[in-house]
């Protein structure tokens, strides 16, 4: 990694880029809102009949699988290949992949169709797209037989991308180094949407630079992560973490992130 946190958040915060968010209905708000608060600019569109366009110009396309409808999947193909003709990074969330075959094969076709960046799922998720034993229910992972960082290491090999396995600990992988990331809370796991906002927040970072999609997955993951102990700090309980968690990603500077960011290389 060539880039710190704190510089990758720099970069994003001087750059404010457009992020264009296929997403679903479950998270749709919270995603845009968590992508304005690190400083981006969300445009949550999936008409057909608009998707290549705002695609080919924003600075990241981000693909979310949580709510699947054929004209929904239509529309991320649309996407995807006009974001990669334009030279746009794609990041995919494959939100329950391994709970239901429709789920399984949607998350392979896009992968086998569209030129993936990054890749960002629970161990169950990455487990299943990567060939390896897990076990999912519903969208939540129950557990997959290899460690995150052997995941992460695998499907980043096998499919040609970053992948990012988040859990207690995240790993983050390219298929040559890989990077355990151990910022976080637990209170991030009761409320709905967190891993999708970790997704928007890593297309976020991946569109300010698009260089190094490690450094950017890897900086989105640590930045999301101090934002949850930050929420946690004063916290209630679910509902008064959740509106922190806004006002701690807005808050979040360069030099408090490389001060708190937890990242070192994971072992082999």
């Amino acid at each position: 990694m060539t880039t710190s946190p704190g510089e990758s958040l720099r970069l994003l915060r001087e750059r404010r880029p457009l992020v264009h968010q296929i997403t679903n209905y479950v998270v749709m708000n919270e995603t845009a809102n968590a992508t304005l608060a690190i400083g981006a600019l969300p445009v949550m569109a999936h008409a057909v009949e608009e998707v290549e366009e705002l695609a080919s110009v924003a600075g990241a396309l981000v693909l979310n699988i949580g709510t699947l409808s054929e004209h929904w999947i239509r529309a991320m193909l649309l996407a995807g290949k006009a974001a990669n003709a334009a030279g746009v990074p794609v990041v995919l969330d494959p939100v329950g992949a391994g709970a239901t075959r429709y789920r399984t094969e949607t998350s392979r076709r896009l992968l086998a169709e569209l030129q993936v960046a990054v890749l960002r799922g629970n161990a169950a998720e990455i487990a299943t797209l990567a060939g390896r034993p897990a076990e999912i229910r519903g969208v939540e992972s129950i557990g997959a037989s290899a460690s995150g960082a052997e995941l992460a290491r695998a499907a980043a090999g096998e499919l040609g991308l970053v992948a990012a396995v988040t859990g207690v600990v995240d790993h983050v992988s390219d298929g040559r180094r890989t990077l355990a990331v151990s910022n976080g809370h637990a209170l991030l796991g009761s409320v709905t949407g967190t891993g999708c906002m970790s997704t928007a927040i890593t297309g976020c970072f991946l569109a300010a630079d698009r260089e190094d999609p490690i450094a950017a997955a890897t900086a989105a993951l640590a930045a999301f992560g101090v934002a949850g102990e930050i929420a946690a700090a004063e916290a209630k309980g679910p509902g008064s973490f959740h509106v922190n968690l806004y006002d701690a990603l807005a808050g979040l500077g360069p030099e408090k992130l490389d001060a708190r960011a937890r990242v070192e290389e994971a072992e082999s």
